[in-house]
């Protein structure tokens, strides 16, 4: 298995599509789709692509390689109007939500930056992403938080519905119809791969609470006239 972003996989040798003949036929298509190269764009423009690529590999990681091809599935997501069958009242259709979200990330990046999003620095994209992650106010005339959000779901969602996502957490695919047999704690499948560099997730998701509070604080002592 190729290596994800530069880094040794996680599950070594595990490749979900050598499993692919356990799966029934109409399954089987929907997964090896996903392997295509991407077709034409039909909802972004050129500039809101290059916009919407940035800041889905600042959201998902994927610094290297990019072996998921997010912003093709988002576009067609979009385009055939595939939301997620809901929309909150203070946001806009998905869409409109996309185009003016990204257009506003951009105005953000030129009037701090001089230059659109996708031509800045890691750091600099990271910063301003993180600022739409921890505000809890309105940004550009649309709720922040209900933005990122958003943002998340629709990245999330295209990242992990690729085979390539699939190896790198050791997901066995589609159960149907193979099933699974050998339950229990620390127990696997015969097709199933010891992890090599197992994470604690808890410390993590502790430092970025304590960022989120130190966030707070900050904006706290700011309105105040704290320096």
């Amino acid at each position: 298995m190729t290596p994800v972003d530069g880094h040794e996989p996680r599950f070594p040798g595990y490749d979900v599509i050598g499993e692919a003949g356990t799966w029934d036929t109409v399954t089987k298509a929907a997964v090896l789709r996903r392997l295509r190269p991407p077709g034409p764009l039909r909802f972004f423009t050129a500039g809101e692509a290059g916009t919407a690529l940035a800041l889905t590999d600042r959201l998902l990681a994927q610094d290297g390689g990019r072996p998921v091809p997010v912003v093709p599935v988002i576009d067609g997501r979009l385009a055939d109007g595939d939301g997620d069958g809901y929309r909150h009242a203070d946001l806009p259709d998905d869409p409109e939500a996309w185009r003016r979200s990204l257009a506003a990330l951009d105005e953000d990046a030129r009037a701090a930056h001089g230059k659109g999003f996708a031509d800045l620095d890691r750091g600099a994209q990271m910063a301003l992403v993180e600022e739409r992650a921890t505000d809890e106010g309105t940004w550009h005339g649309l709720p922040a938080s209900r933005v990122f959000s958003l943002w998340m779901r629709y990245a999330a969602g295209a990242f992990y519905a690729h085979p390539s996502a699939w190896n790198e957490i050791g997901f066995g695919g589609p159960a149907y119809p193979r099933g699974y047999k050998n339950l229990g704690l620390d127990r696997r499948e015969h097709w199933e791969v010891r992890e090599v560099d197992a994470a604690d997730p808890i410390p993590w998701a502790e430092r970025v609470e304590a960022a989120r509070r130190r966030h707070a604080g900050d904006d706290d002592g700011a309105s105040r006239g704290v320096p």
